[in-house]
């Protein structure tokens, strides 16, 4: 009884993850793509600064920012998120990159958060730009910073060489990770 019930329950996630994961604006021409990625960066850097105190201080000390304004996360045991975001230097955009993760253990579900990557020292964003794929964990640590005195710009906090958010809509996110995250420059 418990498997039958639970086949149409696997089903449906591996299909929602494949959608998630299939599914992007690749129809789209890539200045639509370009621009429809910008507004989004444009946006969650705004959604951050708004809820998280300390945060634009922290983007303004960042040798570069890689937003990823909805990354979608869906599974059922095995999880999989996949979102495109863009490189910030200096206030302007530099590239555009896809994130891919992959997860498993107890979940089930979906939901979509924004994800950023704040490259505070320059040999840790040279590395990010000479990589042909970037794994968080992997090619670098991140450290995430979540609600409360963490999230703010402090001494040591800026020394990290990777320091990360992640925004759901319920606010900044707490003991999460990013490692084995997989990050890839678009052709756009």
């Amino acid at each position: 009884m418990l498997k039958t019930r639970l086949v149409p329950a696997i089903l449906s996630a591996l299909l929602v993850v494949t959608g998630c994961t299939v599914t992007s604006p690749g129809g789209q021409n890539p200045d639509t793509r370009r621009q429809n990625i910008n507004a989004g960066v444009d946006n969650a850097l705004a959604e951050l600064y708004r809820q998280v105190p300390g945060s634009k201080e922290m983007v303004n000390n960042a040798r570069g920012v890689l937003v990823f304004p909805a990354v979608i996360s869906a599974g059922f045991v095995f999880g999989a998120s996949s979102g495109e975001g863009a490189m910030r230097q200096g206030g302007r955009t530099t590239g555009f990159y896809r994130q891919t993760g992959g997860s498993w253990g107890l979940q089930a579900g979906a939901q979509s958060q924004a994800v950023y990557l704040l490259f505070m020292t320059k040999e840790a964003l040279d590395s990010f730009n000479a990589s042909r794929g970037w794994t968080a964990g992997a090619n670098a640590s991140v450290t995430m910073l979540s609600a409360g005195a963490n999230a703010q710009a402090t001494t040591n906090t800026i020394q990290q060489p990777v320091v990360g958010y992640v925004l759901s809509n319920g606010g900044l996110m707490a003991g999460l990770t990013l490692d084995g995250t997989r990050i890839t420059r678009l052709d756009l």
